[in-house]
């Protein structure tokens, strides 16, 4: 508030619609908030009252018509009135109805904004939050307006950070369970931040935005909104606030809890727990006399602990219950980037649209050479399951024995609902001068639906050499030269050879 050096603090009190400002501990200056607009109905009504044209009566039931509809609320005037017995309101009319109908709002939350430097002592101005949800930014020397701002809830906690000449933001924790941050000349809120449980603190720590919630839980999010982590506190959260250690470049919240406990936290982790002997309603840091770094708080009972950090105090992070391990806060000892892996993320970013359309002509090429392999090996019946819909049929084989004599197993099955299969053969295809099979041909029976018929022969190795191959198995239709389905045996070296 004042340009000369060195300045002197002042202290600015809120209450109701009006703002107290005291310096050197004499009142300095009163601010009031401008009255709102009045109910143009309610207006109507007075004015009707005031020319004697409406009685006491018919006056209540219309203003408690408009107290439930309106979007706009009553005045104060009017809601006193709807408080009154019948018998006392004539007077009461006769007695207001000349006066002027004043809509007024009142505080609901206050914090300070930087004005142009961000020096310690620096003039700042100050941030209103109102109860028609409204942000109001006040001049400190004026005492004028400079910026409004509207937001769809009424505030209940503030938080500021910039310069407002030069670039601020603001983020205000509403009634309705979220927060809204606000940026210069934007008269509504540029993002928003849902919270599952009613905030009970806002503080803003570096760029990161501390929430307490009624869950007893702590929240951190960025200014856009992405939720960063989240630690339980052991008893509901009654107050917060931020700890600043100037010299030593340390920013942390202090959190009072119900079970007369204080804790700090930097980010997640657990700097300190501080017992008190009674519980603690408000917390405060910052420079007390002569000492720079104090801790002030006020308990319910009417209490007040002060307590000095000692200069030579270190802030250690505990081995608490809270917050991620130890060993995901150390750094992985990634490789230097080499001259390839440079020269490699020029060339794709030179050329990213090229490698990318190279990339797409390969992938359909390989679906176009997969699909003609589908269609291929339907239409020669390489399959080992038919896809006909009028004898669908599966087939799979199973060879047992060590050699040079080996039994060969074929389980075909129908796999219809209800029609039968009839006329079908089976034929197999292989290097007489390797194998021999006494049944290389023969008919297959009904095949009922739904069973498995397994048809049994033998395979003779003839091979000295240890030598194997496949042998081709086809499932024919009388009349037809292309087989139904089809499969390949792998057969295994005989071992009863190898070994003679």
């Amino acid at each position: 508030m004042e340009q000369h050096e060195p300045r002197t603090p002042a202290l600015a009190l809120a209450s109701g619609p009006c703002v107290y400002v005291y310096k050197n501990l004499r009142p300095y200056f009163k601010f009031n908030l401008p009255q709102l607009p009045p109910n143009p109905l309610e207006q109507d009504l007075w004015d009707q009252a005031k020319e004697d044209r409406i009685d006491p009566l018919t006056l209540k039931e219309m203003l408690e018509s408009i107290r439930e509809k309106a979007e706009i609320p009553l005045s104060v005037q009017s809601l006193r009135f709807l408080q009154l017995e019948l018998s006392e309101m004539e007077s009461f009319v006769n007695q207001n109805k000349s006066k002027t109908i004043k809509r007024q709002t009142v505080i609901t939350t206050m914090t300070t904004l930087k004005k142009n430097l961000a020096d310690e002592d620096a003039i700042s101005c100050l941030v209103l939050g109102t109860e028609n949800k409204g942000l109001l930014i006040i001049d400190p020397e004026a005492f004028t307006i400079l910026a409004e701002m509207d937001i769809p809830s009424v505030p209940v906690f503030l938080e500021a950070s910039g310069q407002f000449d030069v670039e601020f933001q603001l983020a205000a924790a509403c009634r309705n369970g979220t927060i809204y941050i606000l940026k210069r000349d934007s008269k509504h809120p540029k993002y928003s931040i849902e919270l599952s449980a009613q905030p009970v603190g806002l503080v803003q720590v570096h760029k990161i935005l501390v929430i307490g919630s009624t869950q007893d839980s702590l929240h951190g999010f960025t200014h856009k909104g992405k939720k960063l982590w989240t630690v339980q506190m052991p008893a509901a959260i009654l107050t917060m606030n931020l700890l600043e250690h100037r010299s030593r470049s340390l920013q942390a919240v202090m959190v009072g809890l119900a079970n007369t406990e204080v804790r700090i936290y930097r980010d997640k982790v657990l700097l300190n727990v501080i017992r008190t002997p009674d519980t603690v309603t408000s917390l405060c840091f910052g420079r007390y006399g002569r000492e720079d770094n104090t801790l002030i708080m006020t308990t319910r009972g009417g209490g007040l602990i002060i307590k000095i950090l000692k200069r030579t105090a270190v802030f250690v992070e505990g081995t608490g219950e809270v917050g991620s391990p130890p060993a995901q806060a150390m750094k992985l000892n990634v490789p230097r980037k080499t001259r390839l892996y440079v020269d490699q993320t020029l060339r794709e970013r030179e050329a990213g649209t090229g490698m990318h359309q190279i990339f797409q002509t390969d992938l359909y090429l390989l679906h176009l050479r997969a699909a003609r392999a589908y269609v291929q090996a339907l239409e020669s019946s390489l399959s080992p399951m038919s896809v006909t819909a009028r004898e669908p049929l599966k087939l799979h084989a199973v060879v047992q024995g060590l050699g040079p004599t080996f039994k060969l197993t074929l389980h075909l099955q129908n796999t219809s609902t209800a029609r039968p299969v009839l006329g079908l053969l089976v034929c197999f295809l292989y290097d007489e001068a390797l194998y021999a099979l006494p049944r290389a041909f023969f008919k297959v029976p009904l095949l009922v639906p739904g069973l498995n018929y397994p048809l049994e022969t033998f395979v003779q190795s003839l091979s000295s050499k240890g030598t194997s191959d496949i042998i081709r198995v086809l499932v024919l239709r009388e009349g037809q030269g292309v087989p139904q389905l089809s499969a390949h045996i792998s057969m295994p070296v005989s071992e009863g050879l190898m070994a003679a």
